[in-house]
């Protein structure tokens, strides 16, 4: 069970973050801040207690705080952001994790977003991506095996993170892409595969036994029902145009 979450206001600069999503409509503020609202309540009603972080300024992407930190039982382990821009926005994070848990940092040349990083029990699953590199894996599996964990690395072809495309939901399954239908490395899990029509769905968060999806997937939404977990779905239009997900938006913990 999740007790906790870390997030952090969308900042007035958020439109100003990094994205590869081409768009005619720039991401609203007025809106970004009602989605993330939804989002908080969700958490909230689910569970999570939510530790609520202000803007930081100068970083319009810190919105997205799970690339910040990988966070188990034992530690916290602050990562290297892989996109210059974001390098710095860790440290907060630090100071807040240091409270919960002891902590390790990824050190260059290595780099490390959060967003490469799954967990599934005791294995982790560490995504090769533009912003987690070889270095940065290996140093988080080192300190992971110091406290009875596993870890395997997985190259991330297509999307900006290894989670844009892998989630586990929850009962032995994995949520993937179809990129990632008939990967060896998945051998043993059921699959869940999201259509290429419906790929940004494969995004979904799996907390305290219940699904968060984002609106509008409804072919994923269907095949999610098998699992008979509570679905709750909540619309990401404005964190899409930015490159994020449901998973980006919270450390929890």
């Amino acid at each position: 069970m999740f007790r906790q979450a870390i997030t952090r206001k969308p900042g007035e600069n958020f439109a100003q973050g990094i994205t590869t999503t081409l768009s005619s409509d720039p991401p609203k503020y007025e809106l970004i801040l009602k989605q993330h609202k939804s989002y908080l309540e969700t958490l909230n009603a689910i569970g999570l207690d939510i530790i609520q972080l202000e803007p930081l300024p100068g970083f319009p992407d810190a919105y997205f705080v799970e690339d910040t930190a990988v966070v188990t039982g034992d530690v916290a382990v602050i990562t290297n952001p892989g996109a210059e821009s974001r390098k710095g926005e860790e440290d907060s994070i630090a100071a807040v994790l240091a409270r919960f848990r002891q902590t390790a940092r990824i050190q260059a040349p290595g780099t490390l977003d959060g967003g490469d990083v799954l967990q599934v029990g005791t294995h982790f699953f560490i995504g090769l991506s533009e912003r987690t590199n070889t270095e940065g894996a290996e140093q988080l599996g080192r300190i992971l095996e110091k406290f009875g964990n596993t870890w395997t690395t997985i190259p991330v072809g297509a999307g900006l993170h290894f989670k844009s495309s892998v989630n586990y939901v929850g009962k032995n399954t994995i949520l993937v892409t179809e990129e990632f239908a008939d990967h060896e490395k998945l051998t043993g899990f059921d699959l869940i595969v999201v259509n290429n029509s419906e790929a940004y769905a494969a995004n979904t968060l799996w907390v305290n036994d219940y699904l968060l999806t984002p609106k509008g997937y409804p072919d994923t939404r269907q095949k999610l029902k098998k699992l008979k977990s509570e679905i709750i779905e909540l619309d990401t239009s404005e964190i899409r145009k930015m490159d994020g997900g449901l998973t980006c938006m919270s450390i929890r913990f």
